[in-house]
Formats: structure tokens, C-alpha cells, sequence
């Protein structure tokens, strides 16, 4: 299909975004179009804002925790040795 088949596009207008790693990006939109205040950085993935002085701050990730993690922040050390001393008692057929 050509151009004149087609009927003309929409006005568009490009609008620059910055990421926290300084990515400029440049999407376009319809010029009628509501524009976003974030857009995803396409290079680092992190959220890109308008304002190039002060871009969005990165996501903040939380580090994967193992299973003794998890349990040593509902348990103190007291408790564990208590659980321990316990289950050794059974094993030993104190209990």
C-alpha cells in the first residue's frame, strides 16, 4: 500500500526522556495525545522522567534472602538454641 492509500498520519511530536544513568531517549506521540511523566529506558530499563537534572530514581531491588534468612528474623538466637535443645531431647529419648 502506498502513502497516498493510506490517508496522512497523525502530527506527531517527540519528547526527550532521561533516565538515572543519563539514556535520552526520544519516543513520539500524536500530538494530541496525553504524554506519560515516566517512560521505561529502553538501554538500562529503569524509569526515564523529562526533566534531565533530575531524573527518576532507579527501582530500588531487594537481594534474594535464603530460607535461614527468613527464619533468623522471626527467631533471636536464644530461641534457636531452645528449639535445638528440644528436638536433641527427643532424638535422645529425654522427652
Amino acid at each position: 500500500m502506498g502513502e497516498a492509500e493510506r490517508g496522512e498520519s497523525a502530527p506527531r511530536v517527540r519528547i526527550s526522556f532521561w533516565c538515572a544513568n543519563q539514556h535520552e531517549t526520544r519516543p513520539s506521540f500524536a500530538s494530541d495525545a496525553a504524554v506519560p511523566e515516566t517512560w521505561d529506558c529502553p538501554r538500562c530499563g529503569f524509569p526515564a522522567g523529562q526533566d534531565q537534572e533530575n531524573p527518576p530514581a532507579p527501582p530500588r531491588t531487594e537481594p534474594y534472602k535464603t530460607h535461614l534468612a527468613y527464619v533468623r528474623e522471626r527467631r533471636s538466637d536464644a530461641d534457636g538454641e531452645a528449639i535445638l535443645a528440644e528436638a536433641l531431647a527427643k532424638l535422645r529419648g529425654e522427652i
